[in-house]
């Protein structure tokens, strides 16, 4: 009762958080606008957003299936997808629940111990955020004043103005941020067995830890050359889906595959963020990316985000929902054949 309660203010909390974001998201937003884009939209593009969006998560069941042989297991490629779906329908009602989700009806199906997948899935996460910085690093490489502009206009400027008319001089928060992080560094090593105790510390150290054994997993596995094709694969489908939605508009129709490269980094970023599905993050920061970078007007932006965000919400909760009543549903017990009477 009291677990249920617990889950429940979680839910209204994320919601309502994201529901603050999506308010900020189109605050001050001409609807007029927003509304005839859309109206003058080419939805048939979003199928094939979707069609990219499933050849994703194909693969990312089947790289989940090649990191769960080395435990002594061979789950069906089938089976790992109707349980990521499932999971990622979770994630609908509460931010990462899913990972959790995904592991208790995949070992379900399968007779895999839960705690054992759950040390896939942080493999895996792990290995989903080192992607998501290579990218990142090539784009800054590639593209570095397209990143450095959003990054300045939209998020360093605010703080620095901010923080600036706390401090004042430069030098001073220098010193004060150099000062923290030498105690920060200095109490993390000399109190490690007791900053265990505390959750966020537990967490940082655990997040390390993952790091590590991630790497080291993928150097130990069988068909390593499989699995780093995979990750390709995923992040190239995910840059396709991405990309394919700007064609739905007239005002985002002269993107260039590369301008898609840079709105996936920034929506991964925001789909990180503590609410369900990034609702309102990804809308903010997708929408203010293509204003600073690419010109395009905040409700062009908008549409843009609606777009992609709202149909792969609803692709997952379909397929999510399908997959969970495929993966839950009771496996019918076979009848043992009758046996005839021996005639007299």
């Amino acid at each position: 009762m009291r677990k249920g309660i617990l889950q429940t203010l979680k839910f209204l909390a994320f919601f309502a958080v994201g529901m603050l974001l999506l308010w900020f998201a189109f605050y001050n937003t001409d609807f007029s606008k927003l509304w005839a884009e859309l109206k003058e939209a080419d939805y048939s593009w979003l199928l094939l957003s979707v069609l990219f969006a499933s050849f994703a998560f194909i693969s990312r069941a089947r790289r989940w299936v090649l990191l769960v042989n080395p435990l002594g297991f061979n789950p069906s490629t089938r089976n790992a997808f109707y349980a990521l779906m499932t999971g990622y329908l979770a994630n609908i009602a509460l931010p990462r629940i899913g990972e959790i989700t995904r592991c208790v009806a995949l070992g379900k199906k399968e007779k895999i111990p839960v705690d054992q997948l759950i040390g896939t899935v942080v493999i895996e996460r792990t290995i989903d955020f080192l992607s998501l910085l290579t990218i990142m690093i090539i784009m800054i490489f590639t593209s570095g004043e397209k990143i450095g502009l959003f990054l300045k206009e939209s998020i360093l400027l605010p703080i620095r103005q901010k923080v600036f008319s706390i401090f004042g001089n430069t030098w001073i928060l220098l010193a004060i941020l150099f000062l923290l992080g030498v105690i920060t560094l200095f109490l993390m090593i000399r109190y490690k067995k007791r900053l265990r105790n505390i959750r966020f510390f537990s967490k940082m150290f655990d997040l390390a830890r993952g790091i590590i054994n991630g790497l080291t997993t993928i150097t130990n596995l069988k068909r390593k050359w499989e699995f780093i094709f995979h990750t390709i694969f995923i992040w190239i489908n995910y840059a396709l889906m991405t990309w394919v939605v700007v064609f739905s508009l007239p005002s985002t129709s002269h993107l260039t595959f590369g301008n898609s490269v840079f709105i996936l980094v920034i929506g991964g970023l925001a789909m990180s963020a503590p609410v369900q599905s990034g609702l309102g993050a990804f809308h903010y920061i997708v929408s203010r990316g293509l204003l600073i970078v690419n010109g395009i007007p905040v409700e062009d932006g908008l549409a843009y985000a609606l777009l992609t965000h709202e149909s792969q919400l609803i692709f997952v909760a379909i397929i999510g929902t399908i997959s969970f009543f495929i993966i839950f549903r009771k496996e019918k017990a076979s009848t043992p054949p009758q046996v005839q009477p021996p005639n007299p």
